[in-house]
């Protein structure tokens, strides 16, 4: 079994909780707009860490941070990718790719709006944390934890980190 801490669009923000919450995690998995190479060295402190990089993200991140990464996680075909929509409404640059080769898990950020939803089109989990930073419109800072054991993802726990105001 394979434990997963998953966010998105921390924006350079740096949480101490995030090391707290992520701990028993096995690997942590960021959906883009990390925002600062500082955030991306303290999550590798924690876990190892699968990045994507962000339309925030400079060329430091983006020369360690691919804009797509697809991996089988235990028995699970993984794609994370920055803009990716949702179902019903996938960006034109994954449009093409997800139809004919479509994952069992496809995680994505930058909407700042946390979703989990099945596609039954595709028989894809679909997958987006909500933002982890301070930057946006978004009135909590959500994470996301789940498992993955075998071919079967479980265990999903939405994580929020309040605050009196996130401003933008």
């Amino acid at each position: 079994m394979l434990k997963i801490g998953l966010l998105s669009d921390t924006h350079a923000y740096w949480d101490n909780k995030y090391a707290e919450y992520f701990a028993s995690c096995d690997e942590i998995w960021h959906a883009g707009d990390i925002g600062s190479p500082e955030v991306l060295e303290k999550l590798r402190t924690i876990k190892p860490v699968r990045a994507v990089h962000g339309n925030v993200d400079g060329h430091l991140i983006r020369s360690e941070c691919p804009k797509h990464l697809r991996f089988k996680a235990e028995e699970v075909d993984v794609w994370i990718t920055h803009i990716g929509g949702y179902p019903g409404k996938y960006a034109p640059d994954v449009r093409p790719d997800i139809f004919t080769n479509p994952p069992q898990l496809f995680v994505c950020g930058h909407s700042h709006i946390l979703k989990v939803q099945y596609d039954n089109t595709l028989k894809l989990l679909h997958v987006n944390p909500g933002a982890a930073g301070m930057q946006g419109f978004h009135q909590v800072r959500t994470l996301v934890r789940f498992a993955i054991e075998g071919k079967t993802i479980k265990d999903l726990e939405v994580i929020e980190l309040n605050e009196a105001s996130i401003h933008g």
